[in-house]
């Protein structure tokens, strides 16, 4: 199947397409204002301590400040601040209480592991790591990992014999799913660049103050290049010169065998104004999702969770109904992991199947979910299809989805997704006219408002308006307001002898 990487460059705006069989299959945007911190390291103050909730506050130079949990407090010796002494040959532990093992104003290096969403900062561990091509540093950390999407038992075990060979005391790592099939000198080769970047860091850590940013993780392009490139991507295709020089660069030192794939566009077209990318956006951007027989899924996203609903939509089917509510529920798996990948949702999801009597169905879709999941980079925990219909699934959130980073609430609607209907208007206006009438007794009341509910108060509602006015004693005057929001309305009561319009 055809991979592609396509990298473009406009102003400070990074962008990043993957693409498979002629499908869009991930997306990835960077802004310079906004470019996120996860991976970013950087020595933090602590500035409050919450025993009631086992964590601590840390000012590490992002506009708020960085939450940490107790557990993820190195479990290595620290200094207590000035005026406090620990018990001679004692060292604080993370396993104790947060409030024995962090002090307020102590310094600490901390690993940005979430990006600030919505109101909350940004979530930061002590527990540092360094990813390279085909291995992540865990420095402090006596741990070899391997990554779960690697599914030889023989390549996992040769693999983790390799890195216990080489490691060094205090060295910890996960092989990564690109390290598949390599020898030991290309894990040596990462292993080398691992250990001078750390030394790096540890060099700045004892030159900096508080509050300081230590070391910054790659831009996107070059990012791109180390997680997403594989033997499988036939080509990447920059369109900004020097940031195809970087991105080439590091392809030549890191992957030299896949270098050649690299290159320049030269069209005179826009690198990302072709189908697949452009179809691929339109069907990111949708809270409706169309299905190729003809059904649909709705993604709602809110605070606490998000909830898919499949819907069979034009979808007849051709024999039974339990047959076509399976087609439609298979069909709607391989959707709803792509839209997950793509969008990067995480948190908690609700995914509200198409009802299914049959029980092998209901197991059958679910082990076609936990499939198509399982290529997902993203960690993901699925439970069992319930007797409503519904999956419960986590996805690991690290930064804001997608959809939400790509756009801002409506400034018309306030991010609700809807406005107050014209005879709900209605009838707040006609309580409005009671409450002025009762509390300013006048000839007349003037009504600025929307268009749409003048319309429908001088035309469907008039008998209900001309009630009103018959018992208080007042006539209306309506004023129809272009550029007024529809839910805006101003009732006011006119002076004596004042006459509107």
């Amino acid at each position: 199947m055809k991979n592609e990487l396509l990298i473009s460059n406009v102003g400070r705006e990074t962008r990043v397409a993957v693409l498979e069989g002629g499908l869009l299959r991930g997306y990835y945007v960077e802004r310079g204002a906004d470019r996120g911190q996860v991976g970013n390291i950087y020595l933090g103050r602590v500035t409050r301590v919450l025993p009631g909730i086992q964590a601590a506050f840390v000012e590490v130079g992002l506009p708020r400040a960085a939450f940490l949990y107790g557990g993820d407090v190195r479990q290595t010796p620290r200094t207590a601040p000035e005026g406090m002494k620990l018990p001679e040959g004692e060292k604080v532990d993370a396993r104790r209480p947060i409030q024995e093992t962090l002090f307020e104003g102590q310094k600490v290096v901390v690993q940005v592991a979430k990006d600030p969403i919505g109101t909350k900062g940004a979530r930061i561990t002590g527990y540092l790591s360094l990813p390279g091509r085909f291995l992540v540093f865990l420095p402090g950390v006596d741990h070899v990992g391997v990554s779960r999407r690697i599914a030889d038992d023989e390549e996992r075990e040769r693999l983790r014999r390799m890195i216990e060979s080489e490691r060094r005391e205090n060295e910890g790592y996960i092989v990564r799913t690109a390290c598949e099939g390599r020898d030991a000198a290309a894990l040596r080769e990462d292993m080398e660049y691992l250990r001078r970047l750390w030394g790096h860091i540890q060099g700045r850590v004892d030159e900096a103050e508080g509050g300081t940013l230590i070391h910054e993780d790659l831009e996107l392009g070059i990012r791109a290049i180390r997680d997403l490139m594989t033997d499988e991507t036939e080509q990447v295709v920059v369109d900004d010169p020097n940031l195809f020089q970087r991105v080439r660069d590091f392809a030549q030192q890191f992957l030299p065998r896949l270098a050649p794939r690299v290159h320049l566009h030269e069209g005179i077209e826009p690198l990302f104004d072709q189908p697949a990318v452009e179809t691929g956006l339109g069907r990111l951007m949708g809270r409706q999702v169309w299905l190729k027989s003809g059904g649909y899924i709705v993604i709602d996203q809110s605070e606490a969770l998000v909830a898919i609903d499949v819907n069979s939509g034009r979808f007849v089917g051709s024999s039974t109904l339990e047959e076509t509510t399976l087609q439609v529920n298979l069909e709607a798996v391989r959707e709803i992991a792509h839209q997950l990948q793509l969008r990067d949702i995480g948190g908690i999801i609700v995914i509200d199947f198409i009802d299914m009597t049959d029980a092998s169905h209901r197991e059958e879709v679910y082990r076609a979910l936990v499939d198509e999941l399982a290529h997902d980079r993203a960690r993901t925990t699925v439970l069992p299809i319930s007797e409503f219909g519904l999956v419960e699934m986590t996805r690991k959130r690290v930064r804001e989805d997608l959809v939400r980073y790509l756009s801002e609430p409506c400034l018309y609607c306030g991010g609700r997704g809807y406005t107050k209907s014209r005879a709900t208007l209605c009838y707040e206006v006609l309580n409005a006219l009671r409450r002025v009438a009762l509390k300013q007794p006048s000839d007349w009341i003037e009504v600025r408002c929307h268009p749409e509910v003048a319309h429908l108060l001088v035309d469907a509602e008039q008998e209900s308006l001309q009630e009103i006015e018959g018992r208080y004693g007042f006539r209306t005057h309506v004023e129809p307001v272009a550029d007024i929001h529809i839910e805006r309305f101003d009732v006011r009561a006119c002076a004596p002898g004042e006459v509107p319009g």
